[in-house]
């Protein structure tokens, strides 16, 4: 299997944290050197380790933003 390599741009928060201390994080994050992506996956501490987790244009975000936007919670 390939290495995958990827830049965390930007660090935009986190939704929750494991009792391991591994944490899903919604960040901007570059993938193999092309355009940066909203990134939504639980990562290790130290942001080597990560796990599965989805990718998201600008549009496609701003389109669940406003589905989020919808649900009442």
């Amino acid at each position: 299997m390939a290495d995958i390599k990827f830049e965390i741009k930007s660090e935009i928060g986190y939704i929750s944290e494991s009792p391991k201390g591994w944490k899903k994080e919604l960040n901007l994050i570059s993938w193999n050197d092309k355009e940066p992506k909203y990134d939504l996956r639980d990562w290790s501490p130290d942001h080597q380790k990560m796990g599965k987790g989805v990718t998201l244009t600008r549009e496609e975000l701003k389109n669940l933003k406003e589905i989020l936007n919808q649900i009442e919670l």
